[in-house]
């Protein structure tokens, strides 16, 4: 499934030839390296490891010691590789990069996660994604423990205020979409629009850029006749007052549009020829 995207990192890197493996390693070098997590962190990105090594010829054995979604601690072993050294080493900081940024992401994600632990509410991730890593994004955010939102603009509908704009207003954008078979959410930006589109058949909400209160004024109005997810500038700092106003789910595109890169490393020991 990722073969594209990982094929495309290991050509950006390798290009022509790994210039310095070439020349400092020779070809019948054998050696045996381990990805060891420097901090505690979230785990994702794992399974990638054999089809980049597999892109490169293969390995001789790769032994995964965690799985995607272990909290990881400073110091721990997540996985261990046993093959020709010019392939370790041409392989190196492509499996590190997609560690890093996956791990990241799923780091992120399950702070978010505890922070509206014994609420009711649930965070979603959002299309706030890295160019080509959508799918890998999406799945290190529920390997967090967060739930992933729509994949993209072909399997929900969801109505936002330039969709409200160019189909003439809140009934008739919804009026567009119901009935399709498809999950259809609208976002609502005054009292009125969420009146109207209550009024309209709207089961699914979004409430952008509200207060915690004013999210708890809104859903008091919306009376349990639709779900309602809230967004716009929900941080960390923020997210459990907002799950806690009776929202269903809160999203936050900082789950993978900021998530920092953690740090993992690779090791390599020669072995005996």
């Amino acid at each position: 499934m990722n073969t594209g995207i990982l094929r495309l990192a290991l050509e950006e890197d390798i290009g022509s030839g790994d210039v310095t493996t070439s020349a400092c390693v020779p070809a019948y070098r054998r050696a045996s390296g381990i990805f060891l997590a420097r901090e505690d962190l979230v785990l994702a990105g794992l399974e990638l490891l054999s089809e980049i090594y597999e892109l490169r010829g293969g390995v001789e054995s790769l032994e995964m010691l965690k799985n995607d979604g272990d909290l990881v601690r400073d110091g721990d072993v997540v996985a261990r590789v046993v093959g020709s050294a010019r392939t370790l080493l041409e392989c190196e900081r492509v499996a590190l990069n997609f560690l890093q940024r996956l791990s990241g992401v799923a780091t992120l994600a399950r702070r978010f996660a505890d922070a509206v632990r014994g609420t009711s509410c649930k965070v979603l991730d959002t299309r706030k994604t890295t160019p080509g890593l959508r799918d890998l994004e999406k799945r290190a955010a529920a390997a967090g423990g967060v739930t992933n939102h729509r994949k993209g603009l072909y399997d929900a509908i969801l109505i936002k205020n330039n969709h409200i704009a160019a189909a003439g207003g809140v009934t008739q954008a919804l009026a567009g979409a119901l009935g399709l078979g498809l999950t259809v959410e609208i976002e609502v930006r005054t009292e009125a629009e969420l009146r109207e589109a209550l009024a309209a058949g709207a089961r699914q909400l979004l409430l952008d850029n509200l207060t915690p209160a004013q999210a708890h004024d809104w859903i008091g109005i919306v009376g349990g006749r639709a779900t309602v997810e809230l967004s716009g500038n929900i941080t960390l700092d923020t997210v459990r007052a907002y799950a806690e106003t009776g929202a269903d789910f809160v999203s936050s595109g900082s789950i993978t549009h900021s998530a920092r890169a953690v740090d993992l490393s690779f090791r390599l020991t020669l072995l005996n020829d």
